[in-house]
């Protein structure tokens, strides 16, 4: 990134008024317009305080203290209520694990997300997504949100547990990520356990999604203890187990195994049905993303890693589709001793958060924040106005381990699915998305228009079938 601003001197604290709804503080405002509601932050300074429920927290505004406070991992450790709920459902993977148990976890998994490896699953990255792309028909409408599910659902199940799981599992495992992750957002934003006892619909869907994803694995892990070794995450895992050190438990197993289930597969999915809810509402950066795509697979094949050099303006798609709507867009973090933060004491135990969303929305980082803008990521391009602005996969020692993966594997799935369709928005329905512990489109309805080439001398004209008319102001997201 290009460019830098001198960091905060002071940090103008401002104490935001919870209004009428004393008991829960801001997590009332945080719940019904959350974006909005961490947008009117910065305004207030660099770190306002807020009160969620009975809870005081600090929420840091300014890239270069996120980033400071990203780079302490230590001081600033995962804690909080996101993290307390996270634990519950994982464990204490990779991803929940404190500081102090992080670096030996982070060891273990590395081999498996090194570019060696990740250049390794490249080709079922794009070959899931083809597949899922080949079963739709022209005119079809297309739950776009399911459909990117289903794509890396089968992307992280081949990569942890080979073939092990079947189609009925592959589909139910869906459907109990997209119950927890509704669950999980109104638990961390309202602290206080006795809401979740009672016996609601709500609270007993939560409960069974997280009871049958936890027997999923356990049945594949011990389908693969009767069987023979594969080379797959599980397998690794599982020689890990077997070492006479006995580092690595069978609890280790079973919760990292649920961490990049529950990690690997939504937030990707995520992040492709929001790029192309905003190509669809872009002409022009549609445009020139098939005309790359049209360039590089001229043949029609599917992508694989040999093309991923060549697929600049894809990989700008996906990257400012992280930067618009990134599907992790509120953190926290507990401190483990006094601090300071741009002047300001901080006492230990205190709860920090930082939101991807906000940074990566501040005009003064991201000119026209609001604008879908791929341009920005190429070179030569603006990229960010100020240093550390752009953090979807975070910083520091706890930076997302599957960076590079989800990268590779949202580039190609984009690319395989784009070079044969174009999705089209339903006329009117609405743009809103209301984010729960990610972010993005959960039921987005688009309608498939095949894309033909026709050979034309030495160059291909794409053309595009529309069965019928539509207007940039009729477009829009569906999203529940």
């Amino acid at each position: 990134m290009s460019g830098s601003v001198k960091e905060p001197e002071q940090a103008w604290t401002v104490e935001c008024a919870p209004g009428a709804f004393p008991l829960l503080g801001h997590g009332i405002a945080l719940f019904r317009r959350p974006l909005a509601f961490l947008n009117s932050l910065p305004a207030r300074g660099d770190l306002v305080e807020v009160r969620l429920g009975p809870q005081r927290a600090w929420v840091v505004c300014h890239p270069e203290l996120v980033h400071r406070m990203l780079l302490d991992a230590q001081t600033f450790d995962k804690g909080g209520t996101l993290y307390d709920r996270l634990r519950s459902l994982m464990g204490d993977g990779v991803v929940t694990c404190p500081h102090d148990r992080h670096r030996r976890q982070r060891r273990l998994l590395q081999p498996a997300f090194r570019p060696s490896s990740v250049a390794g699953h490249a080709d079922l990255m794009g070959e899931e997504a083809a597949s899922v792309a080949a079963t739709w028909r022209a005119g079809q409408e297309v739950d776009v949100s399911a459909a990117m599910m289903t794509v890396t659902a089968r992307v992280m199940s081949r990569v942890l547990f080979s073939d092990s799981l079947d189609a009925a599992t592959h589909a139910e495992v869906r459907r109990c990520l997209a119950d927890v992750v509704r669950g999980l957002f109104l638990r961390t934003i309202v602290p206080v356990d006795a809401v979740f006892a009672f016996p609601a619909p709500a609270n007993r869907r939560y409960r069974r999604a997280t009871d049958r994803l936890h027997a999923i694995v356990a049945a594949a892990v011990a389908e693969r203890r009767r069987g023979a070794h594969r080379d797959d995450l599980l397998g690794t895992l599982l020689a890990a187990a077997s070492d006479e050190d006995g580092a690595v438990t069978d609890r280790e197993v079973h919760d990292q195994l649920i961490t990049l289930l529950l990690t690997g597969v939504e937030t990707t999915a995520l992040c492709l049905a929001s790029a192309f809810s905003l190509l669809g509402r872009d002409p022009e950066a549609e445009g020139r993303l098939h005309a790359e795509l049209d360039t590089v697979l001229a043949d029609g094949r599917r992508p694989g890693p040999g093309d991923l050099p060549r697929l600049d303006y894809t990989r700008a798609v996906v990257t400012e589709t992280l930067r618009h709507s990134p599907p992790g867009w509120l953190f926290t973090r507990v401190t483990t001793r006094d601090t300071e933060l741009a002047g300001r004491r901080i006492p230990r135990g205190t709860t920090v958060l930082y939101s991807p969303y906000l940074l990566h929305h501040d005009p003064a980082s991201f000119p026209d924040p609001e604008r879908f803008l791929p341009d920005r990521w190429l070179p030569g391009g603006t990229a960010a106005a100020r240093d550390h602005a752009l953090v979807p996969f975070a910083a520091g020692s706890r930076k997302c381990l599957g960076d590079g993966f989800a990268m590779t594997e949202a580039t190609l799935a984009l690319a395989a699915i784009a070079a044969r369709w174009r999705l089209a928005h339903r006329p009117g329905t609405s743009r809103d998305t209301r984010p729960a512990v990610t972010l993005g489109p959960r039921t987005l309805r688009m309608t498939c228009e095949p894309r033909t080439r026709e050979r034309v001398g030495t160059t291909h004209r794409t053309t595009i079938r529309v069965p019928h008319s539509r207007t940039a102001g009729e477009t829009g997201v569906d999203d529940a």
